[in-house]
């Protein structure tokens, strides 16, 4: 395979890959339906992988893999680049894994989403209450002030606990539920509930996971299953995989230019962690097997949108209802309308548990006001649009946090926007 050349003794301050100088061969492609027959057309749906191509040459991404749903018809569904063995430290001879279509990422935050449903779907059974306490289900999480916070507030980043102890991310005690716990109850907050936005990168799936977890008897893992993972036939989607489906996952790379002060410290405080140790964590077995309900779930780009298709269709698929509509719509209740992030340090806007999308500022593109989904660490992506019957994931496996066509990210997910006509408002179901 042909690559372009890069010379060995001059350093890369971006940490990128060896692009081949022809992508069709590393590109592959899963069964795709003819978009002109929902309302898209075949130039502009070649144009959306065009775009990717061109991300892909900026070097930073090992893989990407996209699918585009489109009323319900799969209309992209393609990979490129490798899921293995080529990221910016890999040998030039190494072995490398061809990533497809069928290829499992790990999602980062954009887990939160799928816990959020998982949530809301106890909620509509009656077993967990939106405004209800936290410490009515977890013994001892009143303490130091937490008296008042409601499973909304943890749902919408307002609960006032966005971080948890360093240690208590310790691998070795990844199954240890009493440990958690203790760590969960032993949080400040730094303000009463509900009166910040603060971006909760990992405290508050475990929450919510407890919570799930002291209300059913079972792990958040094992309700997901049963509530929409076997109903959809799905293979993926889960928190962490069986170990024996640990090669099948690709490999995450740091990449991009490395951080400094006052940049990397402030993204530490936000994730737990520097975004390299992040990526050595991420990449631990004992990460990929646990279950981390704010950033460890594993799907493909193709099994993510059929999730969202699920919900883009409000809450039935293929005769198989999942959830009620009205349970979509009080999930997608908005909490907070570009407010200022006191984690993140950027205007967003957050339901109970989904990124919103809006007129201007949108991470799906503008004028997408009814889009919902949610972003994955870094340049991950998955994500409904009801007004353009649109159910979308794009996947991606380098991890850098600045790079100069970090805009290609952003400017993708507005050419598969602008590819998709609305659809009439009595075709919605939200």
């Amino acid at each position: 395979m042909p690559t372009i050349p890069r010379l060995p003794l001059v350093p890369d301050p971006l940490r990128r890959i060896r692009v081949p100088r022809h992508l069709e061969s590393v590109t592959s492609r899963g069964r795709e339906s003819d978009p002109e027959a929902v309302g898209m057309t075949t130039p502009n749906v070649e144009g959306i992988w065009g775009d990717v191509e061109r991300w892909y040459r900026s070097g930073v991404h090992p893989a990407i893999q996209v699918c585009v749903r489109r009323e319900g018809e799969v209309v992209l569904d393609r990979a490129i680049g490798h899921s293995h063995g080529n990221g910016p430290a890999d040998p030039a001879d190494g072995k490398r894994t061809l990533c497809t279509p069928r290829t499992p990422f790990l999602t980062y935050s954009a887990s939160k989403a799928v816990t959020a449903f998982v949530v809301h779907k106890l909620i509509e059974r009656g077993l967990i209450g939106l405004d209800t306490p936290v410490c009515e289900y977890i013994p001892g999480y009143d303490c130091h002030g937490k008296d008042g916070i409601t499973v909304g507030h943890v749902l919408s980043h307002r609960a006032g606990v966005p971080n948890i102890p360093r240690e208590a991310m310790d691998l070795d005690r990844a199954g240890d539920r009493d440990f958690l716990v203790e760590n969960l109850c032993d949080a400040r907050p730094f303000a009463r509930p509900g009166r910040y936005l603060a971006y909760h990168a990992v405290s508050g799936g475990f929450i919510l996971g407890e919570v799930v977890h002291q209300v059913t008897g079972k792990d958040i893992r094992e309700v997901l299953a049963e509530e929409f993972l076997r109903p959809l036939g799905m293979r993926w989607t889960s928190y962490g995989v069986a170990e024996e489906d640990l090669d099948e996952v690709a490999t995450d790379y740091s990449t991009g230019a490395r951080l400094l002060p006052p940049v990397s410290t402030l993204l530490a405080r936000a994730l737990g962690a520097t975004p390299d140790d992040l990526v050595d964590l991420a990449n631990d077995p004992r990460f990929r097997t646990g279950i981390v309900p704010a950033g460890n779930l594993i799907s493909s780009a193709n099994e993510f949108s059929l999730f969202y298709e699920a919900m883009r269709r409000g809450g039935e698929l293929d005769g198989t209802r999942i959830i009620e509509t009205d349970t979509i719509r009080t999930a997608l209740t908005e909490q907070s309308h570009l407010e200022i992030d006191f984690t993140l340090g950027f205007p967003t806007r957050f339901s109970y548990g989904l990124m919103l999308g809006a007129q201007l500022l949108s991470l799906f593109g503008r004028d997408t006001q009814h889009a919902f989904g949610h972003l994955g660490y870094t340049n991950i992506l998955a994500w409904a649009d009801p007004e353009r019957g649109l159910a979308a994931a794009v996947m991606t496996n380098g991890k850098p946090t600045l790079y100069p066509e970090v805009g290609r990210f952003l400017g993708l997910m507005q050419r598969i926007t602008g590819a998709a006509p609305k659809v009439p408002a009595s075709d919605r179901l939200l």
